[in-house]
């Protein structure tokens, strides 16, 4: 599925950024000063720019690349999504316009140690205290947690799942990050003992789903472009190394598997770009999950069988350290546990085949 004039503006406006030296945090301003990425997803009214979830895929897609370590996907997606999808105009209105603009980061404190990610099942717990609210629970897995200035934390209370708004600087807010195989994703832990918080919008339950699902769509662009970026570097390394007289490229055992791995990097692109660009208004609720499963379930497995057979078709240099191949190994590992494994994005899709006959 070709891009837009628009979208291929924007593909290389945050490619060209991407190229130049710089650490994590003056790249992500640049980003958000530049190229405007962080508020890609917020309506005009608070700041963005109302673009959709092919624009995000875009820039997701060119973060994928590289691997480039980013807020984009906590803050400027799972969060801000969770946060739009609350309906709640005063939240948003006081939120996201620091989110949108890059000078702020927000992140969403949501899954147990689980990680299902499900919409039913939250990490903490909140009561009604003094006219206001108090939360307890630990949330696992919290992009970029342990560093944004928004927390959101979902959160079971007396009414069922809601939204919070909680500052994290207050004493009842513990953070700390994690280790985590892949090292260019930041997670953390968040740990909150009668932490003081706002209620955002009602019941939670179809935010916290629209959200997950539209970070789904995400994540498949960033799989894309980290599946298209490791099969790049894995043709080129098969046309220069010479082995028994001859280039490897030239093997036909070979030539067959970076065929086979082309076609499934372009379909994955297909589908992640197609689902992306279908709509995502509240009413095509159902549609979204089932696009956002499929997109979950295939653009895991397009990655880490490129990025496994980066390795392997790199020969002995592609174990070393110094080498990025095991990086796009981590990448597809840790991204493929991201919001529900795809086993369990699998079986939503079965069910809803079942549904139908």
């Amino acid at each position: 599925m070709s891009l837009t004039a628009e979208q291929q503006d924007l593909r290389d406006a945050v490619r060209g950024l991407l190229t130049r030296e710089g650490d994590e945090r003056s790249l992500w301003r640049r980003l958000c000063g530049e190229v405007g990425v962080a508020g890609l997803a917020v309506p005009e009214r608070y700041g963005g720019a109302g673009a959709g979830p092919a624009e995000t895929g875009v820039v997701m897609e060119e973060l994928g690349r590289d691997l480039t370590c980013s807020p984009m996907l906590g803050s400027a997606v799972l969060a801000t999504e969770a946060l739009l999808a609350s309906g709640d105009d005063v939240a948003c209105g006081r939120l996201l316009p620091t989110i949108a603009d890059g000078s702020a980061t927000a992140a969403l404190a949501w899954t147990t140690r689980a990680g299902h990610w499900d919409s039913g099942e939250v990490a903490c717990r909140a009561r009604q205290a003094g006219g206001g609210w108090e939360l307890d629970g630990e949330a696992h897995y919290v992009l970029d947690g342990d560093t944004a200035d928004v927390l959101l934390v979902a959160a079971r209370g007396p009414g069922g799942i809601g939204l919070f708004d909680v500052d994290p600087r207050q004493d009842g807010v513990g953070r700390a990050a994690v280790p985590t195989v892949d090292a260019t994703r930041r997670l953390a832990v968040v740990r909150l003992t009668r932490a003081r918080g706002r209620r955002v919008g009602g019941d939670a339950s179809g935010a916290l789903s629209r959200a997950r699902d539209l970070a789904c769509l995400a994540l498949g662009a960033e799989q894309v472009g980290a599946a298209r970026r490791a099969l790049d570097l894995t043709v080129g390394y098969a046309l220069t190394r010479v082995q028994f007289g001859q280039v490897i490229g030239g093997f036909q055992a070979l030539r067959h598997r970076l065929a086979d791995l082309h076609v499934l990097v372009e379909s994955a692109r297909s589908l992640a770009r197609a689902a992306a660009a279908a709509g995502d208004a509240p009413e095509e609720a159902p549609a979204l999950g089932l696009r956002a499963a499929a997109v979950k379930v295939y653009c895991s497995d397009a990655l880490t069988r490129t990025a496994g057979e980066m390795i392997q078709l790199h020969g002995a240099i592609g174990i070393t350290w110094e080498h990025p191949a095991h990086r796009y190994l981590k990448r597809a590992h840790g991204a493929r546990h991201l919001f529900g494994s795809p086993a369990r994005h699998a079986a939503v899709i079965a069910a809803s085949l079942l549904d139908q006959q």
